[in-house]
């Protein structure tokens, strides 16, 4: 087990370009009850004849924890885990994670949150189960304690379908909590959901990651595989570039088109020197040379020429009387 954790650092950071690893950590007796516990587990992904047995099975230790964060930082990744419960928060805290990760089954936990978010360290709450209502809950929990936090949209199903994922959320968080960073967490299969994501806004990305989706184990079948990581990871910061500014103008890589293909105002008849435009002596075509642009048309309506213009020549500044091209920006 040990060995496939390591790998999967390994793979995440040096093959695949993610930047961060996090497991979950699990103080069992303070997970779950002790019913929880005993009770038979006779699931094909069992690990043990009870859910504690499975679940013990499954746990790294403290000393595992403290080997893989040593080695997450020697390969320059970051390392951190779900605390899923107070005393897993508590041994987070101690190992020094960078951020705590809140899972889906403690978002409306709210003496947890209010605990966790006194620690000081930046906070990723996950909203799989909850309600718009209860997020509203937990912001105005943690707003006031740690100002440093963000919210991902997730939908706690393994695998996730499309129908169920609501990307949407995504905008209405952004709306409601403007002051936070809004991410997503996917259990989807595939990556065009979570590349979608980016595209609408999200500024953090979780996906679960394995070796082999035909492993025993639940999740594996919702994760990705180290192949399918790269590909999302390279899909994201290829969006990430191409979500650009806000700002539409002429761009400079545009330039050559529109020396091509960009229209100018040209003369539908011939025009001669002093007459006044009206917009039936107008149209508009790729001309040679360049002149005004298509949206000056109803500007040179009105305007005096100054020289003798003919049939299919472009309307030039030089041609008109104080005129008034515009330019594009």
């Amino acid at each position: 087990m040990r060995q496939r954790a390591v790998s999967v650092h390994q793979l995440v950071l040096q093959d695949c370009g993610a930047d961060c690893a996090k497991f979950q950590k699990s103080e069992l007796e303070y997970k779950f009850n002790k019913k929880a516990l005993e009770r038979p587990y006779t699931s094909k992904h069992s690990w043990g004849k009870t859910y504690g047995e499975h679940k013990r099975h499954l746990e790294f230790s403290h000393d595992q924890y403290r080997e893989l964060k040593k080695y997450a930082e020697e390969i320059g990744i970051f390392f951190t885990a779900s605390g899923m419960d107070e005393m897993a928060v508590e041994f987070l805290h101690e190992l020094n994670v960078p951020f705590f990760k809140v899972g889906s089954g403690d978002t409306n936990n709210f003496p947890y949150l209010e605990k966790t978010a006194k620690k000081g360290r930046p906070m990723v709450i996950s909203s799989g189960m909850q309600s718009m209502n209860t997020m509203h809950q937990v912001y105005q929990i943690v707003k006031p304690i740690n100002p440093n936090f963000c919210f991902l949209q997730c939908t706690s199903a393994y695998p996730l379908q499309p129908e169920d994922v609501n990307l949407r959320v995504i905008s209405a968080y952004q709306s409601a909590f403007p002051d936070i960073p809004i991410g997503y967490s996917g259990h989807e299969t595939g990556i065009a959901i979570s590349v979608a994501a980016v595209a609408m806004g999200a500024k953090v990305v979780e996906r679960h990651v394995t070796l082999d989706k035909t492993w025993k184990g639940s999740d594996h079948q919702a994760s990705l595989e180290p192949n399918e990581l790269a590909e999302l990871v390279k899909a994201i910061r290829t969006v990430e570039k191409a979500m650009g500014s806000p700002i539409k103008q002429l761009l400079p890589c545009e330039m050559a088109c529109n020396e091509k293909l960009g229209k100018s105002v040209v003369a539908k008849v011939t025009i001669p020197e002093g007459a006044i435009l009206t917009l039936d002596m107008l149209t508009v075509k790729v001309g040679e040379p360049k002149g005004f642009p298509p949206e000056a048309i109803f500007d040179l309506v009105g305007q005096k020429v100054i020289k003798n213009i003919e049939e299919d020549e472009t309307i030039t500044e030089q041609a008109v009387e104080n005129h008034v091209k515009k330019v594009k920006c």
